[in-house]
């Protein structure tokens, strides 16, 4: 009888130490994975205190949607289409550089130009930034 009123006392020792610890480090941050390539949806900004956001007017018609493909390796590739005058043919321009994930800021570096933003709302289909100025960037897998 002992053990089993020892055995009891251990386990919902165990159980009230694994409530009690919530999972403070992330501090917000999501599980759902960063990494991945992200099509650019929406864009916009905050007015008076509200998102106000447009379907993103960089996606040409006729073409794929303008991309972020955040790699393994940390490398970022911005993928832009465009048609160009006297072609129907959608035509893409990749941009390479780094990008470093800390808490919840994603930092951008193109060619020495670093550009930080807030990882506003990270989930399995939506990737949501906005940066100091307040601008705001959707992007959809």
């Amino acid at each position: 009888m002992k053990k089993r009123s020892l055995m009891l006392v251990l386990i919902a020792f165990i159980g009230i130490f694994a409530i009690s610890c919530d999972g403070d480090d992330n501090d917000g941050e999501t599980l759902a994975p960063l990494k991945g390539k992200w099509k650019l949806s929406m864009v916009g900004t905050v007015v008076d205190g509200s998102e106000q956001l447009t379907v993103a007017p960089e996606n040409e018609n006729g073409c794929e949607k303008d991309y972020m493909d955040l790699r393994v390796s940390n490398v970022v590739v911005f993928g832009d289409y465009t048609t160009p005058i006297l072609s129907s043919e959608c035509e893409l321009a990749t941009t390479e550089g780094t990008y470093v994930r800390s808490h919840n800021n994603l930092t951008t570096t193109i060619g020495g130009t670093a550009k930080t933003q807030d990882i506003v709302n990270l989930s399995l289909n939506e990737l949501k930034l906005r940066d100091s100025a307040g601008n705001i960037t959707v992007y959809t897998r």
